[in-house]
């Protein structure tokens, strides 16, 4: 009979494997359970050939339990929703008062909450974690994101302080988030922030393809190029050695034959309806969204393609020169403003639910997490936890005196972008949704006040002044018809 393990983890598809494999080897015995038992031979066998990791398997659910030292601790990285109940269900009844369920899914943050107290009821803690890095991460140092119970947090800190992403000036990527679902949601949040990246490099890369003429050469040294500055990046980085890879089933580079539909598994859908249910402007990451949607209409824009040549329209409208190394840059600085626009709408997001919900989040200790093990890493996490470290209240990053300073200096680049994208017939929905979030932002009056006299006219809404208190109505349609007569 082995000694009990430190912690048990329940699930092993990829995430679950590499994340057990990685507390494993940072001298946490683990035991391992899976409903599909081949899976947990897999996961013992890599065990054994990563270095002989302490690592225990389990074919069922009760022996899985039983091998865990008190109080348990259970990770479970299963499908989110219906799954997660089940399984939830088949540890429970094995485990015992103060023991632990860690859920390390993308789930829903209000299911996390529901559980939270399901599980209080039956004197189980709770805790949901979002986990970020990928299959990569998930081996090596993810960024994690626990939201729930700080007493099973306390349980189980020493653990995820070793196994999450080590950042040398800043620390493990990974602190205790706040209450109730907050972990989800955050993770949630990166998700969304994270399509609106991916967005915006795409449009980045079109511009160049399209307007620039760059070959898939060309743009592998512009990426990696870029990936020694300020737009240093996990994304920026993998965007870089997507473009050198050539077809193996073919001629010329893989990227150019990869079919151009996204899928999406609904975490930046939850962001986007998240921020209109908070009223949050989102629209970098609602862009991305609707990109994502047009995208999958793959047979239809091939119709419309074929409507629209008809009447001259080829793919690129207009053939002028451009100077290849003054668009290049010009399209560096426009990536990094929009990058600035859509991470304020996410931690503005992120600001409404925290007060909400009564969390007291801290926005520059997510930006801090997030600068290891994460898809979204890059050196500008680092400004954004400087702009919090500076003013925790800051009302949108935009105006924080150093981000300020740099999107006016970048200003006309990211304008020329945009017009040089609109002329050329190119959509960057990202860019441009971004520009529009800055320049309305940015203006101390904007047409609302039509909107609200509008309102009012037809459905006695009121308006406010802009110089005196109060609520207004006026009978606009009866002075509208005797002015008329």
């Amino acid at each position: 009979m082995a000694p009990p393990t430190r912690i048990g983890l329940a699930g092993l598809a990829v995430m679950g494997q590499n994340l057990a494999l990685n507390i494993a080897e940072k001298g946490f015995p683990i035991s391992v359970y899976n409903r599909t038992t081949s899976k947990v031979d897999e996961t013992v066998e890599r065990a054994k050939q990563e270095g002989g990791l302490p690592l225990f398997g389990f074919h069922d659910p009760e022996s899985f339990v039983q091998s865990i030292q008190k109080p348990r601790v259970i990770i479970m990285l299963v499908k989110a929703g219906a799954p997660v109940d089940q399984t939830i269900k088949t540890l429970s009844a094995y485990m015992e008062k103060g023991d632990c369920i860690i859920d390390g899914g993308n789930e829903w943050y209000e299911n996390t909450e529901r559980r939270e107290k399901e599980m209080s009821g039956l004197g189980l803690l709770y805790l949901g974690m979002g986990v970020s890095g990928g299959e990569e991460g998930a081996r090596n140092g993810p960024s994690l994101m626990p939201g729930g119970s700080f007493e099973a947090y306390e349980y189980i800190e020493d653990i995820l302080l070793k196994v999450a992403a080590q950042v040398s000036d800043s620390g493990p990527c990974v602190t205790y988030i706040g209450k109730g679902g907050s972990g989800n949601f955050v993770k949630m949040v990166h998700n969304g922030i994270e399509y609106g990246d991916m967005q915006l490099i795409a449009e980045a890369y079109d511009v160049l393809k399209s307007v620039g003429k760059l070959s898939n050469e060309e743009l592998q040294s512009v990426f990696s190029e870029w990936n020694r500055g300020e737009l240093l990046s996990f994304l920026i980085e993998i965007t870089a050695d997507i473009f050198g890879i050539k077809d193996d089933k073919g001629e010329g580079y893989l990227v150019d034959k990869v079919l151009d539909k996204t899928g999406m598994k609904g975490t930046g859908k939850w962001t986007v309806q998240q921020a209109a249910d908070l009223s949050i402007a989102a629209p970098t990451i609602a862009a991305s969204l609707d990109s994502r949607f047009l995208s999958g209409l793959k047979e239809e824009r091939v119709e419309a393609a074929k409507v629209f040549k008809s009447g001259g329209f080829g793919d690129v409208l207009t053939d002028q020169t451009v100077d290849k190394a003054k668009l290049i840059d010009d399209v560096r600085q426009a990536l990094y403003a929009s990058k600035i626009c859509s991470y304020a709408q996410g931690m503005n997001l992120i600001r409404a639910k925290s007060i909400e919900k009564g969390w007291d989040l801290k926005l520059g200790e997510l930006a801090r997490i997030w600068k290891g093990g994460c898809i979204i890493r890059a050196i500008f996490l680092d400004r954004i936890k400087k702009a919090y470290d500076r003013n925790p209240d800051l009302a949108n990053l935009l105006v924080d005196p150093e981000f300020a300073k740099e999107i006016i200096d970048r200003q006309s680049a990211w304008r020329r972008v945009v017009c040089l994208a609109i002329n050329s017939g190119i959509s960057t929905p990202g860019m441009s949704s971004s520009l529009a979030y800055f320049d309305t932002y940015r203006r101390e009056r904007v047409p609302a006040n039509l909107v609200q006299a509008q309102r009012d006219y037809f459905g006695a809404h009121t308006y406010e002044r802009v110089d005196m208190e109060g609520s207004f109505h006026t009978e606009w349609f009866k002075i509208a018809k005797q002015l008329k007569n």
